[in-house]
């Protein structure tokens, strides 16, 4: 029974220390799963610049059409590269033999990236903004996020190309290393990215787009959280009110009683 209850508290306290223990700081991106806008352009900049390598085999195209507010000839026309039926889900055209000779893996499917990693769609929003140059990696870019991840950064064009700025770790009056304050890169204290060329797109405009595949990608993630969220208010209002005629019933019976 201790043994049992241990394993419970371990696992409930497994979140809190990743996050805790997390390396480099994770921004806020914002989404909003209620802003179809937002999702169709994140639908059609993940097919262009994430689906070519990465796969989403647990969404469907007819799905997507349907909750994002698209006809099935939008979605053919401008979703679908890889030939794919209506009723398909998404995969990708890159044969595993390909992938292995180019990125040397296959590249992972993306279906429940939002809801694998602890900070969800906060995660993949600062990811996507976080390559930086690093000529010892064999694509030439790094991700503080994801050290030495073979995926090169497809979104160069827009966002510019950035290098990393770091410092020494600081050390106590013992000589003892500190934790950074805002957050680690290749084991030094990060302190700004810094613009080497810059993208066609601001910094705003990089960031609203980058919201968008991030919000697209939390949504397929979980497609059922669009409308339990539609329908949960409806719920609460409904038990607002059961509540109330209940206190009016109790109020009722106990007048009797007294």
């Amino acid at each position: 029974m201790t043994k049992f209850l241990a394993t419970l508290v371990l696992a409930a306290a497994a979140p809190v220390a990743l996050a805790a223990g997390a390396k480099f700081p994770v921004e806020a991106a914002n989404t909003n799963l209620g802003d179809r806008a937002s999702l169709q352009r994140g639908a059609a900049m993940f097919m262009n610049y994430c689906a070519s390598c990465h796969s989403a085999e647990l969404i469907r195209f007819s799905r997507i059409a349907r909750d994002i507010g698209l006809s099935e000839e939008q979605v053919m026309q401008n979703l679908n590269f890889v030939g794919a039926k209506f009723q398909d889900t998404v995969t990708v055209a890159m044969t595993p033999e390909d992938a292995k000779a180019w990125l040397g893996a296959p590249a992972p499917d993306l279906s429940l990236t939002a809801r694998a990693k602890h900070q969800g769609a906060d995660w993949i929003y600062t990811y996507l903004k976080s390559f930086y140059l690093d000529e010892s990696r064999p694509a030439g870019w790094n991700n503080p996020l994801l050290p030495g991840a073979s995926m090169p950064h497809v979104l160069w064009e827009y966002q510019g190309i950035q290098r990393v700025v770091t410092e020494p770790r600081p050390r106590d009056a013992q000589g003892r290393e500190q934790a950074c304050r805002h957050g680690e890169v290749a084991n030094a204290c990060f302190v700004r990215f810094e613009t080497v060329s810059p993208g066609l797109m601001t910094e705003a405009e990089y960031s609203g787009l980058i919201r968008d595949i991030s919000n697209f990608m939390e949504y397929i993630a979980e497609p059922a959280a669009m409308e339990r969220r539609k329908y949960g208010v409806w719920v609460v209002l409904f038990l607002a009110f059961f509540t109330f005629l209940a206190w009016l019933l109790k109020k009722e019976y106990w007048r009797d009683v007294h």
